[in-house]
């Protein structure tokens, strides 16, 4: 009998130590919007409206963009090597990378994603400022896009 009372004094502290690890453990992180748009411009390679979206982890983000450029000619999954940089409100940027693409056909929009970084709390980041914001290398090609406008709805903010 002493067996199953300690039994339950053990299985009911437990549960209620569970139940206050829950409530006391830190919210999942957040960037929001989730999504925004931009236009870019990749010179021949031609531009237009790309999609954005930003999922976070503590502090590893990533980017997913579906651009309104289109491949010539088909691509293998994981055969762009891409960099997009974000400016951060108050200055300097982040980045991030990486060689993730679906298997695209020709004449297919390019999606590339996602790409890894880095944030801190309260980093707010735009692709629109002086610089090139999308860099992709595609077969030994290297195709820069600047964003012709600032996110919509706004930029990105990392929590």
């Amino acid at each position: 009998m002493r067996s199953r009372s300690s039994l339950g004094i053990v299985a009911a502290l437990s549960g209620a130590l569970a139940a206050s690890a829950l409530a006391f453990a830190p919210g999942a992180a957040a960037v929001s919007p989730g999504s925004a748009t931009a236009t870019y411009d990749c010179g021949a390679w031609g531009g237009g409206g790309a999609t954005l979206t930003a999922t976070q982890s503590g502090t590893a983000a990533t980017i997913t963009l579906t651009s309104a450029v289109k491949t010539p000619i088909a691509v293998g999954a994981d055969q762009i090597s891409a960099t997009l940089t974000m400016a951060k409100a108050g200055g300097g940027t982040r980045v991030f990378s990486g060689k993730k693409n679906p298997a695209l056909a020709a004449n297919q929009s390019v999606t590339i994603g996602p790409l890894s970084g880095t944030v801190a709390s309260g980093d707010s980041l735009n692709s629109y400022f002086a610089g090139t914001a999308l860099k992709m290398v595609i077969f030994g090609v290297t195709v820069n896009c600047d964003a012709l406008t600032s996110q919509s709805p706004g930029p990105f903010v990392f929590s």
